[in-house]
């Protein structure tokens, strides 16, 4: 495998770089282990917060299908994380797409692929930030019985500050280091899916009961997502699940932090998304049975309450007492990834900095904690920056904001499944085994995800996708993502003139297998 260099980037730059340009950058090794990693991967993509958030999205998309486009999303998923598996074993390198993507295809589209990921972790924490604000109010109201506690929530200035806070929290706790990171997850995460396990049963149980009239019997039709009543339908509900996945590849980001950093993290990853599609199949089902799939009543389409279904249907489902459990499981989901989700993009920015496609400064890493200190702050305060101004603009901030991720997270993972087959080339047909895992698999989950980047890009121009706002007649889910991925491009364009080097293929080189001494 590649063998990293193990001096600091400065040595490296001033003593000679290795002939393939990979550095070292200085991250706290073995501080993770397979559980540990896996933990941090189930805990970014929060499987609670994301099922409250889409849960009514994806009914109201595609109906009673909407388990059947959650085995779809997952499918391209499974697809692009044996790319990453393979990737990561010839350069475990915090880089990840950025650093494999430059490795493939050259600087321009790895740099590309990495503001993908950075911008779409920035909307992601945003988005985590809001849930989980909104239910530390919903919760308070809860525990005081005040209604008047829960309406705190309403007044914006106070949603704010409060989204500000939590934000500020998360930065200093992912700031002080994956240690510290991995303890708190474990309880976290634990607490997500008992809470997920016993609404689940609850759910079932009273199925079909006289509080629920609008229940649903279940079929094995939910399953099939060719049942879909149109493409358009489909492609919009396969976004959300998408975006329902995204998160899994933290794993891959903490490799050089994590004990057997060639092979630990992919399967990690791996152990993370069966807990995930699991989790997602058993809760949507029970959803879909005990309140159906509707928009009327407690129907998961309903659009008053679509967008937060959990705090419709937990005090109901699980009565007054375990529906505050809910609230603190949802609570506990949102603050947890807000926490981890600085993995990826700290790690991500640090990469780049580090192979002078950033400025410097974002690759120092702290002496005490040996974290990226600044490209983490800076991610925490572009967080607060983005979600204060998208919800000064907009209403809507949080469903179309959600939309537009499933287009940055289609775009920058179906990158890296084409670099791994392209990387890969010449091993491709040296056994059955290389054949599918670093070429057909890869390829085929990149080509499904960019067939839905092209069907919802289309898409999203119209109004009516996503919340309905719209900016001079263009649908603002469209004004949103295209317009982020262009700010990429200036800013692009703006750090060629200040590193050429890297943009001339310098400092990060292409390579191919044949460079590649074998395990």
């Amino acid at each position: 495998m590649t063998q990293l260099d193990t001096r600091s980037p400065a040595t490296a730059k001033d003593g000679g770089a290795p002939a393939d340009g990979m550095r070292s950058k200085g991250l706290g090794g073995n501080s993770v282990g397979l559980l540990g990693s896996a933990v941090i991967g189930v805990s970014t993509v929060a499987p609670v917060y994301c099922l409250t958030s889409t849960l009514g999205s994806t009914a109201g998309e595609v109906g009673v299908q909407m388990p059947a486009v959650f085995l779809a999303g997952f499918l391209p998923m499974l697809l692009v994380a044996f790319a990453y598996r393979e990737l990561n074993k010839a350069m475990p390198d915090c880089g990840t797409s950025f650093t494999w993507t430059v490795k493939a295809f050259g600087p321009r589209v790895g740099w590309m692929c990495g503001w993908g990921l950075v911008i779409a972790t920035i909307i992601v924490l945003s988005n985590l930030a809001g849930v989980a604000t909104s239910y530390f109010w919903l919760l308070a109201g809860e525990i005081t019985g005040s209604d008047s506690v829960a309406g705190l929530d309403g007044n914006k200035a106070v949603h704010i500050v409060t989204c500000l806070a939590l934000i500020a929290v998360a930065t200093v706790i992912s700031y002080r280091g994956m240690t510290a990171t991995k303890g708190l997850q474990y309880t976290l995460v634990a607490l997500q899916l008992l809470v997920l396990a016993v609404f689940v049963v609850m759910a079932f149980t009273k199925a079909g009961g006289a509080d629920f009239p609008t229940s649903a019997h279940f079929s094995w039709s939910w399953l099939n997502p060719f049942a879909v009543q149109s493409f358009a339908a489909f492609t919009a509900g396969l976004s959300l699940s998408i975006f329902m996945y995204w998160g899994w590849d933290a794993c891959l980001t903490a490799n050089e932090e994590t004990s057997g950093s060639s092979r630990t993290p992919g399967r990690a990853a791996l152990v993370a998304m069966t807990v995930l599609v699991g989790s997602y199949l058993l809760t949507g089902v029970a959803a879909q049975m005990i309140v159906g799939s509707g928009d009327q009543g407690l129907g998961l389409a309903n659009p008053g309450t679509s967008d937060n279904v959990f705090a419709a249907l937990a005090g109901p489902v699980m009565g007054p007492v375990l529906g505050v459990a809910l609230f603190v499981a949802v609570l506990a989901s949102a603050a947890a990834s807000l926490q981890t989700t600085f993995i990826p993009v700290a790690r991500t920015v640090l990469a780049m900095a580090t192979y002078e496609a950033l400025p410097a400064s974002y690759a120092r890493v702290h002496p005490r904690y040996r974290t990226p200190g600044r490209a983490t702050v800076t991610a925490g305060v572009a967080t607060g920056v983005f979600y204060t101004v998208m919800t000064l603009v907009s209403e809507h901030v949080l469903v179309d904001t959600i939309y537009a991720l499933g287009l940055m997270i289609c775009f920058y993972y179906a990158l890296t499944a084409f670099a791994c087959a392209w990387y890969f080339r010449a091993d491709l047909l040296r056994s059955g085994r290389d054949l599918v895992f670093k070429g057909v698999f890869p390829v085929l989950g990149g080509v499904l995800l960019a067939a839905v980047f092209t069907k919802t890009l289309a898409d999203m121009w119209d109004p009516a996708y996503g919340s309905g706002s719209s900016v001079f007649g263009v649908g603002s889910v469209f004004v949103i993502g295209v317009g982020l991925l262009a700010l990429g491009v200036v800013i692009m364009s703006v750090m060629r003139r200040r590193s050429p080097a890297f943009f001339r293929g310098e400092v990060l080189t292409k390579s191919t297998p044949a460079l590649v001494a074998e395990d």
